[in-house]
């Protein structure tokens, strides 16, 4: 994870909303979402949303609640438990936990790693491979 601070936006459990939404920072929906997400930030849908979308494409996402739609991230998508997604993904990197209902195809990126493995320390290039799930919380 970088040391930059990225802006957060979060849309609430009682925000329904509609159309296309374009970001660079982060974005947690934790509310009702039916369109088009196009984001160059990260994206989290929180236990209590539910998506309904033509298409997700961000930099990485992570699905706690419930998507209906395509999903491309160009870093990652990790699916947690209790979760459901229905449509097809594509990643270079795909985490999918213990009780998903997940429902469709799955492509995987070819993933260029940006670290030169002889440049670092191991502990600091374990620690870029770290995903979410894997801190306890």
């Amino acid at each position: 994870m970088s040391d930059d601070k990225k802006n957060v936006t979060v849309l609430g459990r009682e925000t329904e909303f509609n159309g296309t939404i374009e970001f660079t920072d982060n974005l947690i929906i934790t509310g009702k979402f039916n369109g088009t997400i196009k984001a160059a930030g990260d994206l989290e849908v929180d236990k209590t949303a539910i998506c309904q979308v033509d298409s997700i494409n961000a930099n990485s996402v992570i699905v706690f609640g419930k998507v209906t739609g395509n999903i491309l991230a160009e870093e990652r998508i990790e699916i947690c438990s209790g979760s459901s997604v229905k449509g097809d993904l594509k990643s270079a990197r795909l985490r999918i936990a213990d009780n998903v209902d997940f429902e469709g195809q799955v492509e995987m990126l070819d993933a260029v790693s940006d670290v030169d493995l002889f440049s670092i320390a191991s502990k600091e290039f374990k620690e870029s491979l770290l995903m979410k799930s894997d801190i306890p919380q």
